[in-house]
């Protein structure tokens, strides 16, 4: 059967699942363990008994147990199967090996522009010091040598403050080697490595989410397996962090995706059955976590210190100065062809135009391409990417904490329904609260109060007290069916055939 990318990924993940069992294994086990489709599972993991000879065990309820005896030494073999598996060693590798050359374009373009122009303004400083010694004492001169030290001083500056930031890293180094010992330097933790941390400062470090989707829905599995198949949508909600408005359509995928059925109580309370979902071999208890919701993790601009990334900026920025420097220049002064051209000019452009002269027919569009355009394009989108990262960032995190402010207001409500005190919400931790965090939790109470509508009262401290009689009555009812399931009506039973018995 021809897979697309996405049937790829999840059949590895189903044959990693089996890899690691020993012993059989259900439909509803692998589909807790990767959170796939039911259908999904189903139809992909006849694919991998076939191609791994895998044994099949069916059971009393009619379950069938999955289990590889043998090993998982594939039945496609042949030259077809081996070139693709090197195509797809080489796809990856080339990934790899690609990701890795962006990455070190981007650190050679920051540093490689920044030692470019410190040698051509150490050049440049140098030549202007040796015009200003040898010049002539007239007027002119004077003044030609003033100018040339004066447009120099700020180069010289910039070139001292590095020397000076090098000679006392050195020192450092030497003290810390005669005081603490050679061990001590060899303890220091390993640092990033250079093109990691400057493709951190632009890029990021990825998505501490990523994986989100997965996470949440085992949580959401654990939690039905753990509750006799059923789950109520405020449970739902606690899991989700979704509104009530927007749980009941997720909710709704989950029951066509895990095989779900909403059922409705004698007095009309809605509750949701997943008891495909039950019919396990692993017996080992899922309520250990109770009712525990996965809570998203904020998103850091980057893992590097605050320090290394003014560094980076620096560099950028010095980078941009030159590089704007020269494009200017480029573009008003031209072509430099006598010498009253030269004493005209910058020093800094006029030694630049001498040394690229050596090396280009036409120096002045390598100056504005090489020197001008390429760095001012590098130095705008090497801040400007990293800025709107940085806006989008912190979007991004208040909305997680308003997920996870949800959840947490939600779960609380839920736990005593008759008494909730908006000031009893106070969680520590960062990730719970939201900007404006006192409106934010009034704003969630209101918009639980379109699921189940609250009674509000003041108490004697002038403090609002809400109570929620209705998803009182709720709970008392979910708890009420939960306890009556039978639990041994999902046991699998004897097995009844083997497809690897020899009788």
């Amino acid at each position: 059967m021809k897979k697309n990318k996405s049937d790829e990924r999840a059949y590895k993940k189903i044959v990693d699942v089996l890899k690691s069992q020993r012993q059989g294994i259900t439909i509803a086990d692998i589909t807790a363990k990767t959170a796939l489709p039911l259908e999904t599972v189903k139809e992909l993991v006849v694919i991998a008994s076939d191609e791994f000879s895998g044994r099949l065990q069916v059971t009393e309820s009619g379950e069938i147990l999955y289990s590889f005896p043998r090993g998982f030494q594939s039945k496609y073999r042949g030259p077809m199967v081996a070139f693709k598996k090197l195509v797809k060693a080489l796809k990856k590798g080339a990934k790899t090996v690609g990701t890795w050359l962006f990455k070190t374009w981007i650190m050679l373009m920051l540093v490689g522009y920044f030692i470019l122009f410190m040698a051509i303004a150490l050049v440049a400083l140098l030549a202007s010091t040796v015009i200003s010694v040898s010049g002539s004492s007239d007027n002119r001169s004077n003044s030609r040598r003033n100018d040339g030290i004066g447009s120099f001083y700020a180069v010289s500056y910039i070139l001292d403050l590095i020397i000076r930031i090098w000679f006392y890293s050195e020192v450092s180094k030497s003290i810390d080697r005669s005081v603490y010992g050679y061990n001590y330097r060899a303890a220091k933790p390993k640092g990033r490595p250079l093109h990691h941390a400057v493709f951190s400062f632009v890029f990021g470090d990825g998505d501490p989410n990523a994986d989100w989707e997965e996470r949440e829905r085992k949580a959401v599995i654990s939690y039905i397996q753990a509750n006799k198949g059923i789950i109520s949508l405020p449970e739902f909600m606690i899991l989700t962090g979704a509104a009530p408005q927007d749980a009941e359509q997720k909710i709704s995928r989950y029951c066509v995706e895990f095989g779900g059925m909403p059922e409705a109580s004698e007095d009309g309370t809605v509750l949701y059955r997943f008891e495909a979902l039950l019919l396990r071999s692993d017996t080992q208890d899922r309520s250990f976590a109770g009712l525990s919701a996965p809570i998203k993790r904020l998103q850091v601009f980057s893992k590097n210190s605050k320090k290394m990334n003014s560094w980076f900026a620096i560099i950028n920025g010095v980078n941009l100065v030159f590089g704007s420097y020269f494009l200017y220049f480029a573009s008003t002064l031209g072509p430099i062809v006598s010498n009253t051209q030269v004493r005209g000019s910058s020093y800094l452009y006029a030694i630049a135009f001498i040394l690229f002269s050596g090396f280009f027919n036409n120096p002045l569009g390598a100056i504005t391409i090489i020197l001008g355009f390429v760095p001012v394009s590098f130095a705008v989108l090497f801040y400007l990417i990293p800025a709107v990262r940085y806006y989008n960032l912190r979007k991004t995190n208040e909305q997680i904490k308003l997920e996870n402010l949800r959840k947490t207001l939600y779960q609380q409500v839920w736990e005593h329904p008759q008494l909730v005190h908006l000031e009893d919400v106070h969680p520590a931790a960062e990730e719970y609260r939201p900007k404006d965090f006192k409106t934010k939790t009034e704003l969630l109470i209101k918009e639980l109060g379109t699921y189940s509508i609250p009674e509000v009262k003041l108490a004697d401290d002038g403090s609002t007290i809400y109570s929620f009689p209705e998803l009182e009555r709720e709970k008392l009812v979910i708890y009420k069916i939960r306890s009556s399931v039978d639990a041994s009506q999902f046991k699998l039973g004897n097995t009844i055939f083997d497809s690897h018995s020899t009788t």
